[in-house]
């Protein structure tokens, strides 16, 4: 018995450090997508933008040795990227959908291209800090060795869910959302609106991807995000467009993807690997979820192409 509840515990820890290392980059490019979704834009580009955030971030950390650079280098590019995407959604006749999955695929590219020469050199990790001093166990203090990364995005989190229910910019990105006409006849123009938060919505994928090169799991390769930008968007639609509830949404993706190597930890040789799988069976047990014609798409802004 005691055996067993040792065991039980260690997973248990080992999800709980897993859930917040993980979810960081799905904290980041949600957070992202709430700002660009808001204005009434969807971005299905975030995937090649995470990507090639990871590269610029990794590259410019190696390159200056400083991973904060790393970070702000991710920040801008992620920016460039969100901003080329919304000039081009404000065309006339340009489906939004179309635009991103090109713009993800050209973020792939990029960073495949241009990354090469930085899948050997060791660059510059983030720091932690640890929140499991108190505790003699090893595990423990891995578990609660927590990035700065995912402090600031918790704060970010809280930060956007007041700005949307009590700041000027706020009401102004809800009203843009929500409908065109009417912010047009307060004297907004949502076109420009919207290019704006679609580029501060890729600055934020930039910095998730420059967290998956720079701390966890901490080197540039090609298959470094596994669908974690287009995951989120789904993340968003279970959040209900909430920074808030984002927060809560990206640790329980983060506690799914953790779920393999935490078993892995523990001695499971038999199986394991099918776990690695949970965060995206729950993506699609979410898009099933949210796909009923009485729930679906609760509280998504009326100007969303998903919702016409």
């Amino acid at each position: 018995m005691d055996t067993e509840l040792s065991s039980f515990a260690s997973v248990a820890i080992a999800i709980l450090g897993g859930a917040i290392r993980v979810s960081t980059p799905f904290l980041f490019v949600s957070l992202g997508e709430v700002l660009t979704e808001r204005s009434g834009r969807i971005n299905l580009g975030l995937e090649g933008t995470l990507v090639f955030g990871a590269m610029a971030g990794y590259a410019l950390a190696y390159i200056t040795g400083s991973p904060w650079i790393g970070v702000l280098g991710a920040a801008l590019v992620g920016s460039v990227f969100g901003l080329v995407h919304g000039a081009i959604c404000s065309l006339p006749r340009v489906n939004d959908i179309a635009i991103g999955i090109a713009m993800m695929l050209l973020g792939l590219g990029l960073a495949f291209f241009f990354g090469k020469p930085y899948i050997q050199p060791v660059a510059p990790d983030l720091p932690a800090i640890s929140f499991g001093w108190w505790s003699e166990l090893p595990q423990v203090r891995a578990a609660l060795s927590v990035n700065v990364l995912f402090l600031i995005g918790a704060v970010l989190a809280v930060v956007l869910w007041w700005m949307f229910r009590a700041t000027r910019v706020g009401l102004i990105l809800r009203v843009v959302g929500d409908s065109t006409d009417a912010a047009r006849a307060m004297g907004l123009r949502p076109a420009l609106i919207r290019t704006l938060a679609t580029a501060a919505g890729g600055a934020f994928a930039g910095v998730g991807g420059a967290y998956l090169s720079l701390y966890y799991p901490g080197s540039w390769n090609e298959g470094i995000s596994s669908g974690q930008g287009l995951m989120a968007v789904a993340l968003v639609i279970f959040a209900r467009w909430n920074p808030i509830a984002c927060f809560g949404a990206a640790l329980l993706f983060g506690g799914a993807g953790a779920l393999g190597p935490a078993l892995q930890s523990v001695g499971v040789s038999e199986g394991y690997y099918l776990f690695y799988a949970a965060p995206y069976v729950l993506t699609l047990a979410v898009l099933i979820a949210t796909s009923s014609r009485t729930h679906a798409l609760t509280g998504a802004p009326g100007e969303l192409s998903i919702t016409k």
